[in-house]
């Protein structure tokens, strides 16, 4: 009886041993193979100087936004919204135009962009010109007057929405906005964000509101073959946007 209880003493002791020796491996590989998937994936996003302003990118999402607060690195590398970048080690500069900043705390310098970047963003934009904000087959950009003649040029359907960045309801708007085009797969239509009564609008966008009788922010106009078809003052949601668009 003696024997055989210490027998099965010994064979316990052997398993636990054996389950110590490969816990912490499995834990090691765990912890080793986590931070890399989150640095894959992290190094994705960045911040751009793009016209002047500094620019929130994600690269696999091919979306930019607007930066509206200043930003920490993952090595802790500060960057401000008016594009002064401040590492631990002291060091302190300003992006110039097209150099961008990245959450691994890389820097990039103007036109050295990822592989495929400037090509796969020319195809989903249809080659427009402006800051591609969403959407893959229907692109949603921000509005310039070159982009606007081209899109009526092309006979596209087109969604002109008025954008203040001091509105908090536009602001909101725009998750709703962005989640439309990226699902729409429409090739007739473009969407463009257009600056109202902010510090970012321009005289092409000012006239562009007078032209339609724009009376404040958050309103949403959509042109076909070159003539209004619907205007709208109200908040709306992704599905509004896919109700407005299905009649047109």
């Amino acid at each position: 009886m003696k024997l055989s209880v210490l027998a099965l003493f010994a064979l316990f002791a052997v398993v636990v041993a054996g389950c110590s020796q490969v816990s912490p491996e499995k834990t090691a590989t765990s912890q080793m193979e986590k931070p890399a998937g989150e640095e894959a994936m992290m190094v994705e996003e960045g911040f751009e100087m793009i016209n002047g302003k500094m620019m929130m990118v994600n690269e696999k999402a091919k979306t930019t936004a607007v930066m509206e607060k200043d930003a920490v690195l993952n090595d802790g590398t500060k960057v401000m919204m008016d594009g002064a970048v401040i590492r631990l080690n002291g060091e302190q500069f300003v992006l110039k135009e097209g150099e961008s900043m990245w959450m691994d705390g890389s820097f990039m310098e103007a036109g050295e962009m990822m592989a495929g970047t400037e090509e796969d963003a020319a195809m989903m934009s249809g080659n427009y010109q402006g800051t591609h904000l969403a959407g893959t087959t229907t692109p949603y950009l921000a509005f310039t007057k070159a982009d606007y003649e081209k899109a009526l040029s092309e006979n596209k359907v087109i969604l002109l929405n008025f954008y203040a960045s001091w509105c908090p309801i536009c602001k909101t708007e725009q998750k709703e906005t962005t989640a439309f085009f990226d699902s729409l797969d429409r090739e007739d239509v473009v969407g463009f964000r257009v600056n109202f009564k902010d510090s970012d609008t321009d005289a092409d966008e000012e006239e562009l509101a007078k032209q339609f009788g724009v009376p404040y922010q958050h309103t949403k106009v959509i042109v076909k073959d070159g003539k209004q078809v619907l205007k709208s003052l109200e908040q709306w949601e992704k599905s509004d946007y896919e109700q407005a668009l299905s009649a047109v």
